[in-house]
């Protein structure tokens, strides 16, 4: 339903040169392995005899022994739905070649083999292996890739017809496997060449990649392997599988470590945790929606097809009709609560430290263009505070006085002592003067004008104040030669959270592509580094300050009573939204099936449900406020810039969004239901 396929990456336990003890191991590992119920299941380079048989791989007896295994392999797939990929040796014309044999329901589907044999430092492969360059044919029946196949007394006899069928064979064939995806095969070192086989088979098409390995461990290799797979999983836009031969095999001068890992367009899944490692399976779900997403954008890799479109008359797809390959129930998908922002401390400050420094880096070259002095509205909440730190840190590269930070702080209705306090004290720790202008009494005048009752604190009375804010920054900036630097985030801008030529508007915006659940971390690693230290206590207190416009009055013992969160919904709900519908196109429906297993601690379905319901409709109806929103300096991979990755009709339609949603919602309730 939501493009969830699973993979299972096995490492068995292996003996060099016993095919018929390597089979007994892979057959068993199947069986465990089907409980998962993988679409996929991958055995490393040549798991059937073994890696390291050397030159007994000359041996007719080892040859035979590989052959009676392949066919039990065959036989035994019949009873599974999984796609079965093992590695072992293929003779062709009296050559012998290291292959993948790709099984599935009793079927021998094709046989990729090796391109790139290595034959350096601490490999032979050459003395045993031909490269698939050299193949004669491209395809051999079934009766000729195991001529012996009726005469093993052990095995049910193959029909004369099922001998005679053609199998692909080659390192350019492409598994199209009834229209649920489609895979290609390569193999180890093939990887580490300048143009892996695995690009080519991913401009034709295929989604996933399984390479089967035999990469024997050295210090620092298996940090170089992970950085290969990830990025020939981004270059290709692939879900790329990686299985490597465990340390049953360590024989001689070389120890195997079973290094398999799982990565999809850049990110790893799943990776073997430990460093020396046997007889595991690695489980991991794809979600080839996302790869599809990717390559539905990605111009540059729909232009590498075009302009190879000689090369790929070469590839062959193999179509495989009614194969039953399963759906993941996508219980092994990693939804994170928090998407945009590194989970481990280490990675979460290098990413909020390089983030600051481009925030930084646009506001500096605007202020460069300009001569202006940053004008920055402080209301001792988090966004503000975040800008201001970036229009400080501006002035300090450009070597220009701290003076010349123009803070200004506007106290009204809703304004409380702790933020008041809080602003004056940031804004005095960064070496400037704050400058106080109480805009109550211009809002009562308006107010006023328009015949509007002080004591109905509306949507008018909430927006004048917002208004009048902004128009003060942008006359003030006109009085000192100064350039209003705005301070709304991507979250508000994603629920137009935001007044209409208020705090929606500014001379250049270094929030714009910050989503509210990532802002507090930036403040933090201010605080973590020592960038500011004169400001670390007031920081502290305004990361604890909860977040509101303070439009409305504060309440009886004069506390914040306007809670942003309470009116719009969580941040950190609509933040994952955001990510998943815009990162990847998802339906409402699977944004759902995500979001209720990341939040299943924290949100009933039925509030996930209610806020999504919110974020859907007014992500759509303030498309307007985005369409003439200022530069915005563009720090990830989301940006709603009109000018950049975001255009849309502020007129759209959201009919088809939200009836999804009513289809969750009925969803919710025969699950209450059902409970009750």
């Amino acid at each position: 339903m939501f493009d969830f396929y699973r993979v299972a990456a096995i490492v068995p336990e292996v003996k060099d040169a016993d095919p018929e003890f390597n089979t007994m191991q892979i057959l068993k590992k199947i069986r465990e392995a089907d409980s998962f119920h993988p679409a996929i299941i991958a055995f490393p380079e040549l798991a059937v005899t073994g890696y390291y048989c050397q030159d007994l791989f000359f041996q007719k007896k080892l040859q035979d022994a590989s052959a009676l295994a392949l066919l039990k392999i065959r036989e035994a797939s019949k009873d599974f739905s999984s796609v079965i990929i093992v590695g072992a040796p293929l003779i062709v014309n009296n050559m012998l070649y290291n292959a993948a044999y790709v099984f599935q329901g009793g079927e021998l589907l094709g046989v990729p083999v090796k391109t790139f044999i290595p034959n350096y430092h601490e490999f032979y492969e050459k003395r045993w292996f031909q490269s698939a360059s050299s193949l004669p044919v491209d395809s051999l029946l079934l009766g000729e890739i195991f001529p012996n196949a009726n005469k093993f007394a052990d095995l049910d006899p193959i029909d004369e017809e099922t001998l005679l069928r053609e199998v692909p064979i080659g390192n350019q064939i492409v598994f199209d496997l009834d229209g649920k995806f489609k895979l290609g095969v390569e193999i180890c070192e093939d990887l580490w060449a300048p143009l892996p086989p695995s690009t080519k088979l991913a401009l034709g098409g295929a989604e996933v990649i399984v390479n089967l390995s035999a990469s024997n461990e050295t210090i620092a290799k298996r940090s170089y392997r992970q950085s290969l797979v990830k990025h020939q999983s981004a270059a290709t836009l692939s879900d790329y599988i990686y299985v490597s031969a465990g340390t049953s095999e360590s024989t001689q001068d070389l120890i195997f470590s079973g290094h398999s890992m799982v990565a999809e367009n850049g990110t790893m899944l799943n990776e073997s945790k430990t460093f020396i490692a046997d007889n595991y399976i690695l489980v991991a779900d794809m979600d080839l929606e996302k790869i599809r997403n990717d390559r539905l954008h990605s111009n540059t890799f729909a232009d590498n097809q075009y302009l190879s479109l000689s090369e790929l008359d070469s590839l062959r797809e193999v179509k495989c009709y009614d194969s039953d390959i399963p759906e993941s129930d996508g219980s092994f998908i990693m939804a994170k609560k928090k998407p945009f922002v590194p989970s481990s401390k280490e990675k979460r400050l290098q990413r909020c430290t390089d983030i600051f420094a481009m925030q930084v880096g646009g506001l500096v070259k605007r202020l460069e263009v300009t001569s202006a002095k940053p004008v920055v509205g402080v209301s001792g909440g988090m966004d503000s505070t975040l800008a201001l730190l970036v229009a400080a840190m501006a002035l300090k590269k450009l070597k220009r006085p701290s003076t010349d930070l123009v803070a200004i702080t506007m106290p009204a209705f809703g304004t409380t002592n702790r933020t008041y306090e809080n602003s004056l004290a940031l804004i005095k720790s960064l070496g400037t003067e704050p400058i106080v202008i109480n805009i109550k009494d211009a809002c009562i005048q308006h107010l006023k004008d328009l015949n509007h009752d002080l004591a109905t604190h509306d949507i008018t009375f909430e927006n004048t104040q917002a208004r009048e804010r902004t128009q003060v920054l942008m006359d003030y900036a006109n009085q000192c030669n100064g350039l209003v630097v705005g301070t709304g985030d991507l979250s508000e801008l994603a629920l137009g959270w935001c007044t209409y030529n208020a705090d929606q508007m500014s001379m250049y915006g270094v929030n714009g592509s910050i989503p509210k659940t990532l802002v507090r971390w930036l403040i933090d690693s201010t605080v973590e580094t020592g960038m500011f230290p004169e400001s670390s206590a007031v920081l502290k207190d305004i990361l604890d300050t909860p977040i509101s416009p303070e439009l409305l009055p504060p309440d009886e013992n004069g506390n914040i009573s306007q809670k942003t969160e309470d009116a719009v919904g969580p941040y950190i709900l609509h933040d994952f939204f955001m990510y998943y519908s815009f990162r990847f196109g998802f339906s409402p429906k699977k944004v759902f099936f995500l979001a209720k297993k990341a939040f299943h601690e924290d949100y009933s379905p039925k509030e996930i449900i209610t806020w999504m319901e919110k974020y859907y409709r007014r992500f759509f109806s303030q498309q307007f406020k985005r369409s003439c929103m200022p530069d915005s300096v563009k720090v990830g991979s989301i940006s709603l810039s009109p000018r950049g990755d975001w255009r849309m009709p502020s007129d759209a339609s959201n009919h088809i969004w939200l009836q999804e949603i009513e289809e969750c919602k009925l969803e919710v309730l025969a699950d209450s239901g059902a409970e009750a």
